[in-house]
């Protein structure tokens, strides 16, 4: 096993795991009013868990969404850097001398309609009303202070053209990670055009895959390498399935840490798990890596 970085888990399920109901449209983005201090703890218990690379609450934050809430503009760009603040905060309780980073999040527009579009894509926006929308959001993460803007749960080509067109140039470090099922994206595109997209922006440092089945990953992780050339991220879910309509998650839990052993040899440079994939699962990943 070459040299892995780990990354976090599930931030919204740790916090559902604490006792937060996060039914609402802005999942755990509401807690960045609500209940800061708990966003702050579960970033700290994954860096204790052994994760390097922390995500931000800023998934399914929009101004849109908050504006919904009657939030203001201002109040907003304020709340999204706070998601940053937080992951910092965290950060610096750790005193064992180790690097660490933080990821800010940028969720697919699918996440801020919160009816599972992420799930699906082709939502019907052109490339030009894509960008508008990722822009406002993408200026205030990049400027707040994270290490690496993580664009991730991209469902379609189309959004990912958007999300790497604003990039281009910008020099503003970024991953890009597609949920995907099978060799496609959620929107049915073959992946080698979704990685390919990646290959020529200098900005986007990473490519790889998340918010997808586990046994997804390892043809992804081959794929991704060959294409772009670049580092791979993969943080698949527990392995579960999310039903949209009822909003829960179905199915039964597949997430063995020993996963990780086939991923890295595979190449991926860094590994975490992303919905249902509590700190405890992240130790266990971490503890496999470690031994390698």
């Amino acid at each position: 096993m070459g040299a892995v970085t780990v990354a976090d888990g599930g931030l919204a399920t740790t916090l559902e795991a604490r006792g937060h109901d996060l039914s609402d449209a802005l999942w755990s983005a509401r807690l960045l009013v609500d209940a800061p201090d708990e966003i702050r703890a579960v970033h700290a218990a994954f860096f204790r868990a052994g994760a390097v690379v922390v995500t931000t609450a800023s998934y399914q934050a929009s101004f849109e969404g908050f504006a919904a809430r009657g939030i203001g503009r201002e109040q907003t760009v304020q709340l999204l850097r706070r998601s940053v603040g937080l992951a910092r905060s965290a950060r610096e309780e750790m005193d064992d001398g180790r690097v660490r980073w933080i990821a800010a999040s940028i969720g697919p527009y699918g996440a801020a309609l919160a009816d599972g579009s992420e799930y699906r894509g082709r939502y019907g926006l052109s490339l030009a009303g894509l960008k508008r929308w990722h822009l406002p959001r993408l200026e205030v993460l990049a400027e707040a202070g994270a290490d690496v803007l993580a664009l991730e749960t991209i469902p379609d080509i189309d959004e990912a053209e958007a999300l790497a067109g604003l990039l281009d140039g910008s020099g503003v470090p970024a991953w890009l990670s597609y949920t995907i099922a099978g060799d496609r994206t959620r929107a049915g595109q073959p992946l080698r055009e979704a990685f390919a997209i990646a290959a020529a922006v200098p900005e986007i440092v990473a490519v790889g895959v998340n918010c997808c089945a586990p046994q997804d990953v390892a043809a992804a992780i081959t794929l991704a390498r060959r294409v772009t050339g670049k580092p791979v991220i993969v943080y698949p879910n527990s392995g579960e399935g999310w039903d949209a309509g009822r909003r829960c998650w179905t199915g039964e839990a597949h997430f063995p840490a020993s996963f990780a052993e086939e991923w890295a040899g595979l190449g991926a440079a860094v590994i975490g798990g992303c919905c249902r994939v509590l700190p405890a699962e992240i130790e266990r990943l971490a503890e496999v890596v470690a031994a390698g």
